[in-house]
């Protein structure tokens, strides 16, 4: 018996060295190589010169100065009636709004605009204008430079809804720039969002809006509605208020 049990320890022990031996595969290691991808390529862009304030190649020249083949009027039925003079734009409240004729879903969408020099008016009432996106989704224009008005809607704003986060608005006379990245909604089959859209807004390279949720279409009197949509133009407002109108130049967009 003894002679028994003094075998099983031995195998035992046995057993045990060579489970504590046995090697398993050893983890690969690391190389810098195993974390890089090479393809696809991005596309190359030229930028624009900055001397010449001129668009990136891949852009689609909204306005550059020379007519407004690029838009019609507000109900899409007319030329735009604008008056272009010396390489601006300027609104002609007496003819409305003006969008563009194409129709776009995401986009960053560049436009430089200026609030005439020696503007009166307070509040809403001074330089009045506005951006809509997809003709749904407006960002404000306003000469806020030493005038209040509530804040959400403000210059910058995403009107009615969200307030800028600063107010970089330069002198009346001279010019401002608006870089807007939008993502446009989705929807689901039954007309709601399965994803909102997202604006971020840069004036005068100063961020006023970071990647912030649109939460319906832009009203007046009321709340934002949910309003189920395909690819829209670009639409320029020709404000009410009774302050002179404002001017544009240098707009060109790229499509995302």
């Amino acid at each position: 018996m003894k002679k028994i049990l003094l075998m099983a320890a031995v195998m035992a022990v046995a057993v045990g060295a060579n489970a504590q031996k046995k090697e398993y595969p050893k983890q690969e290691e690391m190389k810098p190589g195993m974390s890089e991808y090479w393809t696809p390529q991005p596309k190359i862009v030229t930028p624009g010169d900055e001397k010449t304030s001129s668009a990136p190649d891949d852009a689609i020249v909204l306005f550059d100065g020379k007519d407004l083949s690029a838009w019609t009027n507000g109900n899409g039925k007319e030329e735009a009636g604008w008056t272009v003079k010396k390489g601006i734009m300027t609104v002609d409240k007496s003819k409305g709004d003006i969008k563009t004729k194409e129709k776009f879903g995401s986009f960053q969408l560049h436009l430089e605009w200026r609030v005439p020099e020696g503007i009166t008016g307070e509040s809403q009432a001074r330089g009045n204008s506005g951006v809509f996106l997809q003709d749904k989704y407006e960002v404000q224009i306003l000469d806020n430079y030493q005038n209040e008005t509530y804040v959400n809607g403000m210059v910058g704003s995403i009107y009615k809804q969200t307030p800028p986060m600063a107010n970089v608005m330069r002198k009346p006379g001279e010019w401002n720039v608006f870089d807007i990245i939008y993502t446009a909604p989705v929807f689901k089959e039954d007309g709601t969002y399965l994803y909102r859209p997202y604006v971020t807004v840069i004036q005068n390279g100063v961020v006023l809006q970071n990647h912030t949720e649109i939460m319906g279409t832009t009203e007046y009197i009321g709340f934002p509605r949910t309003v189920k949509h395909a690819e829209g133009p670009i639409r320029l407002q020709s404000h009410g208020d009774p302050s002179a109108p404002i001017s544009f130049r240098n707009i060109w967009i790229r499509e995302m």
